[in-house]
């Protein structure tokens, strides 16, 4: 079975997905890349029975190179990474996850960017956009979320979820994940008053600072 450990590692970040709230029933997918292969969640299952073989292994061009499932109808969303996003700092783009957070989508309903009100939106860019709404699975959703990702390693869709791409799937559900938090902590403090938003310059600064952050 080609690309074992990738099939592998997209059932556990499915699953994880569903436990952590970012996802509901088969809802959301998750894919990695190894060379000109693209391992990826198929479409309408259960992530909870999910097994390495259920995982579709799919080419840059989309064509089905090995399993028996049907991949993700949003398939084009991730091969439009794969084929043409560019990581800010030159990383490697080998992974991608999409949800349907609640909180993160909420707002994704009301903004075209998300507010400056916390330095973790740091990890995704200068800034974080909200991609035009367009149909599902569609070429019109994947060309609206790569405006929205240009210079950014993730992105709100409209009326939809989230979107983000890192080196690894750690590091891309990392940034899905802190979406939602953002998204969440902002309608908690606007439900309350109108929050302080940090200036452009602090978010820029912080993006600095996070390029040398961690243990390298």
């Amino acid at each position: 079975m080609i690309l074992a450990e990738e099939r592998a590692a997209v059932c556990e970040y499915a699953r994880r997905m569903t436990a952590d709230g970012l996802v509901v029933g088969t809802s959301g997918n998750v894919s990695v890349r190894d060379g000109a292969l693209v391992a990826v969640t198929p479409t309408g299952v259960d992530y909870a029975g999910l097994e390495p073989a259920d995982i579709p292994v799919v080419g840059l061009d989309g064509e089905i190179v090995e399993g028996e499932l049907r991949p993700t109808s949003e398939l084009p969303m991730h091969l439009t990474v794969y084929n043409r996003a560019v990581d800010p700092d030159g990383a490697s783009v080998t992974a991608v996850v999409h949800t349907h957070s609640v909180h993160a989508t909420a707002v994704s309903t009301l903004l075209d960017e998300v507010p400056p009100i916390h330095y973790i939106l740091a990890t995704i860019g200068p800034t974080v956009r909200v991609a035009e709404y367009a149909t599902y699975g569609t070429e019109e959703l994947a060309s609206a979320m790569l405006k929205a990702l240009d210079g950014r390693r993730g992105c709100l869709l409209a009326n939809h979820g989230t979107v983000a791409y890192g080196d690894g799937l750690g590091a891309a559900y990392h940034r899905v994940q802190q979406l939602e938090w953002v998204c969440r902590l902002w309608l908690l403090a606007r439900s309350a008053g109108s929050p302080t938003l940090l200036p452009p310059a602090e978010i820029e600064r912080v993006v600095e600072k996070l390029r040398g952050y961690g243990q390298g």
